[in-house]
């Protein structure tokens, strides 16, 4: 009988000191849950350098494989293709798991749920102007830096979706599609860290065009859910949603990140209602190609 119940899967990209912290913190003999009873596997995305030798010369246990290289969705889908458990969990290179991180989860696997989330603490003041973290306290968020999901379920419903460029709603997206299978179990003791980062002005700004992409397509999959079933209704809500962030951030005191967000309201906008645009077109265009056939 298979012993391996589960297969933690790390997507990495160019951030080899802070995944040496995380591993370090999921070492056979750290963790309290057996090692026998669970395996680590990273996902490579890097190009400039990779892992590869700094986890053959230090972490013999954990096993190495190249990415994709087609964005962090695609990433996660690699590493659990090598899967052997039969649950998946799965964390980022820059978090710090609990050191009951692996037995709290496997407490919480009965049958009942098929789908789990931990909780996301921040490490660091989150109160910083341009700070960024992702948080859940609570449960219902669902972020993929602390999940576990049954590794059958996971492969049914074709993992994340590889169509989302950024680490930008594909964790969103899995919640919604594992969801239609399987209520979600908030695991509160299965804890991981979270650096809370500052990001620079200039990082904000060129990457609002590529997020403005991955909102679109985001967008346009639920748009039926949302409510909003054309460009101009899904953008003008998106454009009322951003003022919101704006008036939160300056009461706040966040004024650096106020000032992103009316970049955004400027350029990031109007960049959405194209990409839905022609969203819109393509799928006319097709659905006039299906109708003449």
């Amino acid at each position: 009988m298979n012993q391996l119940l589960i297969s933690v899967i790390i997507p990495t990209y160019h951030r080899n000191d802070s995944l040496a912290e995380c591993l370090d913190l999921l070492a056979p003999g750290v963790q309290t849950f057996p090692a026998d009873r669970y395996e680590v596997i990273v996902t490579d995305d890097g190009y400039k350098t990779t892992a590869e030798e700094m986890i053959r010369e230090r972490y013999s246990w954990v096993k190495w494989v190249g990415g994709s290289s087609k964005g962090p969705a695609s990433n996660r889908n690699n590493g659990a293709k090598y899967a052997q458990g039969e649950w998946l969990a799965f964390t980022d290179d820059d978090c710090l798991p609990n050191q009951n991180w692996l037995s709290a989860y496997a407490e919480a696997i009965t049958g009942e749920y098929l789908a789990l989330e931990g909780a996301i603490h921040p490490l660091g003041d989150y109160n910083q102007d341009l700070s960024e973290c992702p948080i859940n306290l609570t449960g219902g968020c669902f972020w993929s830096a602390n999940i576990a999901v049954k590794r059958s379920l996971f492969e049914e419903i074709g993992g994340f979706d590889t169509n989302y460029p950024l680490a930008l709603g594909e964790d969103i997206d899995i919640k919604e599609r594992l969801s239609a299978f399987t209520k979600i179990f908030f695991v509160p003791n299965a804890r991981v860290d979270h650096p809370v980062r500052l990001i620079s002005f200039k990082q904000a700004i060129t990457r609002i065009p590529k997020q403005a992409a991955a909102n679109a397509y985001h967008m346009n999959k639920y748009k039926t859910a949302y409510g909003r079933e054309n460009a101009l209704g899904i953008t003008f809500s998106h454009a009322k949603f951003t003022i919101g962030l704006i008036v939160n951030h300056l009461l706040k005191g966040k004024f650096k990140h106020a000032l992103i967000e009316f970049v955004t309201l400027l350029i990031g906008v109007p960049l959405l209602f194209n990409h839905l645009s022609r969203i819109d077109s393509m799928n006319i265009s097709n659905s006039n190609a299906s109708i003449s056939m």
